[in-house]
């Protein structure tokens, strides 16, 4: 899990240095086209490539889909303006987002302490961007659309456990290629050889490190690993002061903190309330 989160985070990193002179559109197509080289053959030799579109709920997956092009999009667009360990903070609000929706999309019930968590959880949202004309900024904004659009992900995968997980990849991967592609003929910009084989890297970093996650939600329980998601925030930190000089600010830390330990118990509680 650690090494998958510090993956996501140098994938993300790579992304921010090359959406400052191209557009999201085209990182998003050169890098799933990228990640398609590997997970194709991968379906093929477990005998799913011809299987790829037998979807179990069509309507279900299709909406996923969006979220997952959403999400993406809108994080790029906003970390070419946001730090990234800001725009990393809002993102790993998600988890509080899923807790929220739960009741709603999945017939979960959230007893009051998880409540309150999700309470306090967007209380630490506030202290990222407290009130300020920067926190009223467009890509702020993004930003937490895209971590509410993530949360929806992570909700509607959930409601499609018993899917293939590396279908489900392809599958999400493939809709973000072909979406991203409609755009170059408006965005495209020739990329030099090292560009281009960046382009590339951040697709095999980012399959990667989505098995690498996998991987550890199947071979432990989820209330272990998961809370070492948020080791990407240190990552981003650190990541977003060597190349960019960006220091988070207090506020900014003590509201990631909140964030982090909203998160942590909310997986706390949902740990306790399964061995119950």
């Amino acid at each position: 899990m650690l090494l998958g989160m510090f993956m996501f985070t140098v994938n993300d990193a790579i992304g921010k240095w090359l959406v400052t002179d191209f557009s999201v559109g085209q990182l998003l197509a050169i890098r799933s086209w990228a990640a398609l080289v590997i997970l194709f053959p991968l379906l093929a030799k477990k005998g799913e490539l011809t299987k790829l579109f037998t979807l179990e709920n069509p309507k279900l997956h299709c909406i996923r889909l969006f979220f997952v092009v959403s999400e993406a999009s809108c994080f790029f667009w906003a970390v070419r303006y946001l730090p990234l360990a800001d725009t990393f903070m809002i993102y790993l609000a998600a988890p509080i987002f899923v807790t929220a929706l739960s009741p709603f999309m999945l017939g979960e019930k959230v007893g009051v302490f998880r409540w309150m968590a999700v309470l306090v959880g967007f209380g630490g949202v506030v202290l990222i961007f407290p009130p300020s004309e920067a926190a009223l900024s467009l890509p702020a904004f993004v930003a937490v659309a895209g971590s509410l659009g993530l949360a929806f992900v992570m909700v509607l995968t959930r409601k499609l456990r018993e899917a293939d997980p590396v279908r489900l990849i392809t599958l999400q991967t493939l809709a973000m290629a072909v979406a991203a592609s409609f755009t170059l003929p408006v965005v495209w910009i020739t990329p030099s050889g090292f560009e281009f084989m960046l382009f590339c890297l951040l697709g095999l970093v980012a399959t990667m490190a989505h098995f690498l996650i996998n991987h550890a939600m199947r071979t432990s329980p989820a209330a272990v690993v998961a809370p070492f998601q948020y080791s990407s925030i240190i990552w981003a930190m650190i990541l977003g002061y060597f190349f960019w000089n960006e220091t988070p600010t207090l506020s900014s830390l003590l509201g990631a903190g909140i964030v982090v330990g909203s998160g942590v118990f909310i997986l706390y509680r949902e740990a306790r309330q399964k061995n119950l």
